[in-house]
């Protein structure tokens, strides 16, 4: 059994959704939990910590549950074999942000699970017509944030010794095919200008995870994401190139 504990909000919940299936159609037994505060930033994260409040949803394999808890019961549940913090995607881009939350939140995990390694999941940039208030300031470009979110993060992974785990650098890549170039009509991997899209977005990232953290082949893999949130089916042969190029991407050292 593989345990994941992801501290977060919703883009960690959009990372988490379909991770514990494609890991079960890998033959990988997986334990994975989403501790949810939408749109929760690192300095938010380190509060609770201090205060040791319990405003967390428990998301358990993709599942939502009525769970609330703390991140040190979490930590005190199990013996954890991962920890994956992130930035808030408003904040992403701005390096002030990260200090010095996330090397006190690094510092006290090293602590309190010694065993686990630890992650910093690179979020990524919104979608080129996004209306969500952060992308002002970024002046409403998606080159120009995902550019900056992808220094800050390369740099705090370095700094603190984490596991990069590069969805943000992997999803600007999937921009870039026409499937999914939307300036040429190609569908959003977004499903509102920042969250990903229920089928293709959230089915990405749980291959980008399965593949950094569990070390898994997707080439085969038999998973086919199901959303009840949107009546779209997935094309075979889509969720076919997305395993092919996630599987391809090299992820060794970062």
């Amino acid at each position: 059994m593989i345990r994941i504990l992801a501290i977060g909000n919703s883009f960690s919940e959009d990372a988490t959704c379909y991770l514990h299936g494609i890991a079960q159609a890998a033959g990988v037994e997986v334990q994975v939990l989403n501790l949810y505060i939408g749109g929760c930033p690192l300095e938010k994260h380190w509060r609770n910590i201090e205060t040791k409040q319990e405003p967390y949803q428990y998301q358990e394999n993709g599942v939502l549950t009525d769970r609330y808890g703390s991140i040190e019961e979490a930590l005190e549940q199990e013996k954890w074999d991962f920890i994956v913090t992130q930035q808030a995607s408003h904040d992403s881009g701005w390096i002030n942000t990260y200090e010095p939350f996330l090397g006190w939140i690094t510092q006290w995990l090293q602590k309190k699970a010694p065993q686990a390694k630890l992650c910093l999941h690179e979020t990524w940039a919104y979608e080129i017509d996004s209306d969500h208030w952060g992308f002002a300031r970024y002046e409403r470009s998606q080159q120009k944030m995902y550019d900056r979110l992808r220094e800050c993060y390369h740099s705090m992974a370095e700094k603190y010794d984490l596991e990069l785990i590069q969805s943000g650098d992997i999803i600007q890549q999937m921009r870039g095919m026409e499937a999914f170039h939307v300036p040429s009509g190609g569908m959003s991997l977004c499903r509102d200008g920042f969250h990903m899209s229920f089928v293709y977005g959230r089915y990405l990232l749980a291959c980008i995870w399965a593949k950094k953290l569990l070390g898994v082949s997707l080439k085969e893999n038999a998973f086919v994401p199901v959303s009840a949130f949107t009546d779209e089916q997935a094309d075979p042969e889509m969720l076919a190139k997305i395993r092919e190029i996630v599987d391809s991407y090299d992820m060794a050292g970062v």
